[in-house]
């Protein structure tokens, strides 16, 4: 095993000790060589020990895994890649070719320390704080890793930045500057039904069941196997129902853009109307704070957007504002079992 360090003496008669790979160099304080000499056989020593438990280390894991002693970070990435559906594994793919994975991207797991975690998570932001976990996780729940480099208490909380819903202002600001009658359609069943981008863009006359007067789809994001999204056609959405397509898709045009393009289309007509700070996933915030705010059941809503959990959902809603009722006002219109609901949003005031 090469010697980590070496030693060597200056003119002013000291002994130095230099580094081999790093030539770095140091003071060992001292004209005396067997001093000198002792010295220094304690610093390579000390370095010694730990390699000399890695290799054996190594040998243990090769017995057990071959590939284990080799295998790299980049092992993980592409077998994160082939998890959950198409859109996921192309962003899965899309994400990890960041720069921001690159110190460890050849590195071997066995080798990776700590350290190596964490200036990775301080030098970046939450999507590659999110995705480095789960890269770990991942590792760790296929025995790539032997153990965790990280425990669960010692990763950074992720702290996301609150997503903001559109008011009523802002849709109607959107829709005054848009031109085309598609997307001011489109933007308008946004608003309506709640619906995220993928799902409205591939809904079909199909989906409408007139008879019953419902809207129905599967969310592309949960599969085609998953439970549906039944909306009840109200007056509004009748209306604009009535005025898309009579067979075939609803948005013939949309549906054939990427939710890139129209994400990038909706950023444009927002800089026309001089709004900043939301995107199309907002129309499924502001739906969520609307029903909150005019009192819409919770497992309602639910069903509406396709949550099934109840934290998800109540994220969605957080922006609503809801004044309840007095308990009197309760107890005295009983019998009528009407009772009176005020409530405000920050988003979506209402009258009294």
């Amino acid at each position: 095993m090469q010697l980590k360090y070496r030693l060597y003496r200056r003119r002013n008669g000291i002994f130095y000790w230099q580094e081999n790979d790093s030539q770095k160099q140091g003071t060992l304080r001292t004209t005396e060589r067997r001093e000198a000499e002792r010295l220094l056989n304690a610093m390579n020593e000390s370095h010694r020990q730990p390699m000399l438990n890695l290799n054996l280390a190594r040998a243990y894991l090769a017995a057990h895994d071959p590939k284990m002693v080799t295998r790299t970070w980049q092992a993980v990435m592409d077998e994160m890649a082939t998890h959950g559906i198409p859109t996921t594994q192309h962003r899965c793919a899309r994400g990890f070719r960041s720069k921001a994975y690159d110190p460890i991207r050849h590195k071997p797991l066995v080798q990776t320390n700590g350290e190596d975690l964490l200036a990775i998570i301080h030098a970046n932001g939450n999507c590659v704080a999110h995705y480095l976990r789960r890269l770990h996780n991942l590792a760790v729940d296929l025995g790539w890793l032997a153990w965790s480099i990280l425990a669960k208490r010692a990763w950074p909380k992720i702290r996301s930045q609150s997503k903001r819903a559109i008011t009523a202002e802002e849709h109607r600001a959107v829709i005054a500057s848009e031109k085309n009658s598609e997307r001011r359609a489109y933007y308008e069943l946004l608003y309506e039904t709640g619906a995220a981008q993928t799902d409205a863009a591939n809904l079909t006359v199909e989906d409408i069941d007139w008879q019953n007067g419902v809207l129905i789809y599967r969310r592309k994001k949960l599969g085609p196997f998953s439970e549906p999204c039944r909306l009840t056609i109200g007056t509004k959405l009748r209306v604009l129902l009535k005025s898309l397509p009579r067979s075939g898709d609803l948005f013939p045009n949309i549906k054939r853009t990427s939710a890139k393009d129209r994400a990038a289309e909706f950023r444009r007509r927002c800089r026309a109307a001089g709004i900043n700070g939301i995107s199309l996933h907002s129309y499924r915030h502001s739906w969520a704070q609307r029903a909150k705010a005019c009192g819409y059941p919770q497992r309602f809503a639910q069903e509406a957007l396709g949550h099934s959990s109840k934290a998800v959902h109540e994220a969605y809603a957080k922006g609503a504002l809801v004044i309840l009722p007095s308990l009197d006002d309760y107890e005295n219109l009983q019998t009528t079992k009407v009772v009176p609901l005020r409530s405000i949003s920050r988003n979506y005031p209402l009258a009294n």
